[in-house]
């Protein structure tokens, strides 16, 4: 069986990705390298995880897009749950995030609202999908 274990981001400033999610959601960090170019945050089950660019380069010889290089958001996003989209979408913005869209209720029942990160990660905040 295959199991989701991880997300890595990319990004220039793993300490810096680490506290805009602590500051920002209050969440806590899990691990954090010595040399601090790669970190963890404590989610639950699956770990939002952060590395730095340059050991990014050391895995990808050919390189990639820098999410926090690219003018427009990647094409993939994290999406994180709450019953406060407007409390977590607000503090997004206080701790640094950039709003692209204001919470708005979606014809299906859940509350969305989209920020860019600091570190230039697209994530999404919503209310639980009720199914």
């Amino acid at each position: 069986m295959v199991k989701f274990g991880y997300t890595i981001n990319y990004v220039a400033d793993v300490d810096g990705a680490l506290s805009f999610f602590e500051t920002a959601f209050g969440m806590k960090r899990k691990f954090m390298t010595e040399e601090k170019d790669y970190g963890e945050l404590d989610t639950g089950e699956t770990v939002l995880s952060f590395a730095s660019h340059e050991l990014g380069k050391s895995n990808f010889r050919g390189g990639y897009v820098s999410a926090s290089d690219s003018e427009k958001p990647l094409g993939v996003e994290i999406t994180l749950v709450t019953d406060e989209v407007a409390l977590a979408h607000s503090n997004a913005i206080k701790f640094g995030a950039v709003e692209l869209k204001a919470p708005e209720s979606k014809p299906w029942g859940q509350v969305v609202s989209y920020v860019r990160c600091p570190s230039g990660i697209l994530l999404e905040l919503c209310t639980p999908l009720m199914v």
